[in-house]
């Protein structure tokens, strides 16, 4: 690799570092718009949940916060595209342009998305929305990650272990259906734990009516089947990644190269999930349910460095 590459290739990480942190911020601000909408944390509390649902579909004012999260993603965008013109500009550096552009791509998908965001009522672009924030931090650090000097990729890469492929695999399906909770407004469906309202296994009578991703009308109330079963697979999912994802953390402790992001791994792991339940207990606070949001996208940035280097 010349000079020029190397130069280049330190404008990509450079560039996709500070693409990260403006992420994580649209994350933040986006789940406090939609959060706040929807009234978690409202002093009347749960009557004033998703109140918007019965509004005519319209973005609510929330002043400075719409604003800054305008400013950010659009401030990401202009960023994507110099990214992307970095790794495609002849001669094409090959290992980082596949998660250039699809960082790219993804950024242009939710822009068009943006157009029916207003409607709070649409379960659809809600979760694509929640997936789509927490995908644009993965992908801008998966081309940090790949725009490592070579020499340092081949010292540290190796196959990622069973234990973290299965963690990573818990851990999307946990996100999956944690996003489905807040697309839907499901929150108030279960506001006890450990138990859900009395219940600690997906009842029969929650599987026909769970979200089929339609037009919304009205927000769910406490002990609603769909919602108590959406609840309980999210929790027994996060279990599950606990288990997985802590034992692979551990495992890769012993490996000095992995050691730092093997300990962030675990200390976000740990951190999500206390923040899931502090929320609960809370009584759904709107700040720790936006912390929640924000650490499992940082959480899934860390699982792709350790995927990464094995």
């Amino acid at each position: 690799m010349n000079l020029s590459q190397g130069l280049r290739l330190r404008r990509i990480r450079s560039l996709a570092r500070l693409l990260t942190a403006l992420s994580l911020l649209v994350v933040l601000v986006s789940a406090y718009l939609r959060l706040q909408g929807a009234g978690l944390g409202c002093a009347d509390w749960p009557a004033c949940y998703a109140r918007l649902l019965a509004l005519p579909p319209a973005a609510p004012d929330y002043g400075i916060a719409r604003l800054l999260h305008r400013a950010v993603a659009s401030l990401s965008l202009l960023l994507a595209c110099a990214l992307a013109w970095q790794c495609w500009r002849r001669p094409a550096l090959r290992p980082v342009t596949f998660p250039a552009t699809l960082l790219l791509l993804l950024m242009l998908a939710l822009s068009a998305l943006g157009i029916w965001s207003s409607d709070p009522r649409l379960t659809l672009v809600n979760l694509l929305n929640i997936l789509g924030g927490l995908g644009l931090v993965s992908f801008s650090w998966r081309v940090a990650l790949a725009s490592e000097p070579p020499a340092m990729m081949l010292q540290r890469h190796a196959a990622p272990t069973v234990l973290l492929r299965l963690g990573a695999g818990c851990l999307t399906l946990t996100v999956i259906l944690g996003a489905l909770i807040g697309a839907t407004y499901m929150a108030s469906a279960c506001t006890t734990f450990p138990d859900c309202q009395g219940s600690w296994w997906p009842v029969a009578a929650g599987w026909p009516a769970l979200p089929t991703l339609a037009v919304l009308q009205a927000a769910p109330q406490p002990a609603d089947p769909a919602g108590v079963n959406l609840h309980l697979l999210h929790r027994y999912a996060a279990v599950a990644t606990l288990l997985l994802l802590g034992a692979a953390g551990l495992q890769a402790l012993a490996r000095p190269e992995r050691r730092l992001a093997a300990a962030l791994l675990l200390l976000l792991l740990v951190t999500t999930v206390a923040l899931g339940i502090l929320t609960v207990l809370s009584g759904f606070s709107l700040w720790l349910a936006v912390a929640h949001g924000v650490c499992a996208a940082a959480l899934l940035a860390t699982l792709a460095t350790l995927l990464q280097r094995g």
